[in-house]
């Protein structure tokens, strides 16, 4: 039965129809890699946490996943809990509510910038994970070829999305993400990047085979070159 465990949360209720965050659905975006690294659920179960109106957990839940949510903002649990077994509504920056039994994966996709204390949260979430489980997180790059131009002019300027979105509480370049693993008690087992996301940031007029090739080609320069023009780091994690 889906039900909504109301938590602890600062978030005022929205509107889940307007919601900030969308399924970037092309082959190299964070989201298809998550959900290929992941692959076939087999009935094992799955800790989405920051889970929003279910952008991932639908396709999670439709590949075999029993998925539990955790979200912020009620708006978005109530739209995303069709989609989850269980969707609990909790604030990560005050703690990780009470969970049920252990997950053979946990997801933190675009989750850990918005946190405070992003390793104590990963530290509390482990203790959930079976010994042998996974965590895919992904987080952006702000060592980002762009906002090393936009330092040199003197400017860090934030943004309604993107790496410099305004609501980022931490940033990352790869070294400081290694870092960041090793003392939450994690090592990568499995690294890729992400290009900037062109299908977000192109009118849809312009979508077609052009754009598709150019795509392809920054994801190739941005895995040749991760450090400068990865906009994402995508990380498939085990227990040290």
């Amino acid at each position: 039965m889906l039900a909504i465990d109301a938590g602890p949360s600062d978030h005022e209720q929205v509107d889940a129809g307007q919601r900030r965050y969308t399924l970037k659905a092309d082959p190299h975006s964070s989201h298809s890699v998550i959900l290929r690294w992941l692959g076939e659920g087999r009935g094992r179960r799955l800790l989405d946490v920051g889970a929003a109106d279910g952008l991932l957990s639908r396709h999670l839940t439709a590949r075999g996943w029993k998925v539990t949510g955790i979200e912020a903002e009620r708006g978005l649990a109530a739209a995303g809990a069709a989609h989850c077994e269980r969707m609990i509504v909790a604030d990560l920056n005050r703690g990780v509510p009470q969970l049920d039994g252990e997950f053979d994966a946990i997801v933190c996709g675009d989750v850990l910038e918005h946190l405070a204390a992003p390793v104590p949260a990963l530290r509390a979430l482990l203790a959930v994970l079976v010994p042998d489980g996974e965590v895919v997180l992904s987080v952006p790059n702000v060592a980002h070829l762009w906002i090393r131009l936009s330092l040199l002019a003197g400017r860090f300027d934030y943004t309604e999305r993107g790496i410099l979105d305004r609501t980022h509480l931490r940033f990352f370049t790869r070294r400081t993400l290694e870092a960041l693993l090793a003392e939450a008690g994690l090592r990568a087992v499995r690294r890729t990047t992400t290009p900037v996301p062109l299908y977000q940031v192109i009118p849809e007029r312009w979508h077609g085979r052009a754009a598709a090739a150019l795509h392809a080609l920054a994801a190739a320069t941005a895995r040749a070159l991760p450090r400068l023009l990865g906009y994402q780091f995508v990380v498939l994690a085990r227990r040290a």
